[in-house]
């Protein structure tokens, strides 16, 4: 034990006072955190799981996740955007956490998945909002759009496609799904596609360092995929995958006669939606802040802070030109 001096009792007390700033600092750092909240709702007699954040008063951003995730896969993004907008993120019947009703009891189609989530966005009052979309949230969120332009007051589009561009090697076991939807056909994409393998893969592939990816995302989509019956589910959506390339002509011409203010963050290294997908969009848009990212398949896991800041930067100066 040190000796009692003048100097000693200083130097403690100073270190004190920097340790209790801190632990302040700390603290209410914590305390004005916005939390985020776990919640479900009734939808067309299904159970919609959802996570939301924010003040309700604020601007409204909808994130509509891809396949095989749910809004897990928002779970970073969220705080960080929560200080300033109303965020809201649904899991869609036979993802996450939200219902899974069997392939004979409900229809597994994009048509559908657009309806319930329209529904849900009526139900919870969103009426006017920015919508991020990636992977099938593209589809269903383009569907959407279209038929409510009036409500769409800024797109972010995160490897998500509308252009035939964008279907290329990837997609060629799955067009021959389309054209023959036989057992045969079917079974060998669920051999391929629906694996803890395949899982993996899709947030590894096209990385710069795939240890920054933690494996908590493939085991938890992967414990989804592995539910029983849950396949059969993936498997009519890979079908019903086949009815979007027709709506893309649709969709293009939302986007001309539209503009919605857009934000593109794409990463280069997706094998299932290449970079080849993400030009064409400047054909159509003109309002639009466009970035390829040297990622992959699932961006946010990557570059959570640099898409983050892209959106605060396009929701302050494209969409509403202030913040919070």
């Amino acid at each position: 034990m040190s000796h009692f001096t003048p100097t000693n009792y200083l130097k403690q007390i100073k270190k004190n006072i920097s340790l209790a700033t801190a632990a302040l600092a700390i603290g209410m750092s914590y305390a004005h955190a916005t939390p985020t909240y776990h919640k479900t709702i009734e939808v067309d007699k299904q159970t919609i799981f959802y996570r939301e954040a924010g003040d309700k008063s604020d601007p409204t951003i909808v994130l509509l996740h891809g396949f095989p995730t749910s809004s897990h896969m928002y779970r970073n993004l969220i705080p960080k955007l929560a200080d300033n907008y109303h965020v809201i993120a649904p899991d869609y019947p036979g993802f996450g956490n939200s219902s899974m009703p069997a392939v004979n009891e409900f229809e597994y189609s994009f048509d559908n998945l657009a309806k319930i989530t329209e529904h849900f966005l009526n139900q919870v009052g969103v009426d006017k909002f920015t919508m991020y979309v990636m992977d099938y949230g593209a589809p269903i969120g383009f569907r959407i759009a279209q038929a409510n332009p009036e409500k769409i007051e800024g797109l972010i589009i995160q490897n998500g496609n509308a252009y035939d561009e964008g279907l290329r090697d990837f997609w060629q076991p799955i067009r021959q799904y389309w054209a023959d939807k036989s057992d045969a056909n079917k079974q060998a994409l669920a051999d391929v596609l629906l694996t803890i393998d395949a899982t993996k893969w899709q947030y590894t592939n096209g990385v710069r360092n795939s240890e920054m990816i933690s494996p908590d995302n493939w085991l938890v989509d992967q414990a989804f995929l592995d539910r029983p019956g849950n396949k059969e589910i993936q498997l009519e959506l890979f079908y019903s995958y086949g009815t979007n390339p027709a709506l893309y002509p649709a969709w293009q011409k939302y986007f001309r006669t539209h503009q919605p203010p857009t934000l593109l963050v794409w990463g280069k290294g997706d094998y299932i939606f290449p970079e080849e997908g993400a030009h064409p969009y400047k054909r159509d848009l003109k309002n639009i802040d466009f970035n390829i990212l040297d990622t992959g398949h699932f961006a946010l896991e990557e570059d959570l802070d640099v898409i983050s800041s892209k959106i605060l930067s396009f929701m302050q100066q494209r969409v509403h030109r202030k913040g919070k």
